[in-house]
């Protein structure tokens, strides 16, 4: 592993069962995240995903690659365009650094409107013993 290596993609589809779901486990429960008719009100063409969830998603694909001994320090992202039911979110990631046993990978998640997120985190990968 060097910087400049790239992460293989994962696409995930966005339910709208994934979003309400997301948003129930972690206890977030503004209606935007769960009712389509109170988003559409507030100006949304429908729900959408919560940060969390979002961040939940960005943690597995880390660790679905760098395997189950990988530890998450930092994760630092910020989100662009909504994820909405029925989109799928493509994650990728790139090598930034590497010293040591400590990485940052460079993360970018995008849908059919743009980047849903983008962000970096630092990840410890622990040993094969």
């Amino acid at each position: 592993m060097k910087p400049g290596d790239e992460l293989p993609p994962l696409e995930i589809p966005i339910t709208r069962t994934l979003i309400v779901a997301g948003a129930i486990a972690s206890r977030d429960y503004q209606d935007v995240h769960h009712d389509p008719e109170l988003a559409r009100q507030k100006g949304s063409p429908d729900v959408f995903m919560n940060i969390l969830t979002t961040n939940g998603l960005v943690g597995r694909y880390l660790t679905d690659h760098f395997g189950p001994r990988a530890v998450l320090k930092k994760v630092a992202i910020r989100l662009g365009a909504p994820n909405y039911p029925g989109d799928t979110m493509v994650l990728t990631g790139t090598i930034e650094t590497v010293e040591g046993a400590t990485a940052t990978v460079r993360i970018v998640g995008v849908n059919g409107i743009g980047n849903h997120v983008t962000g970096t985190a630092t990840l410890t990968l622990g040993s094969a013993e």
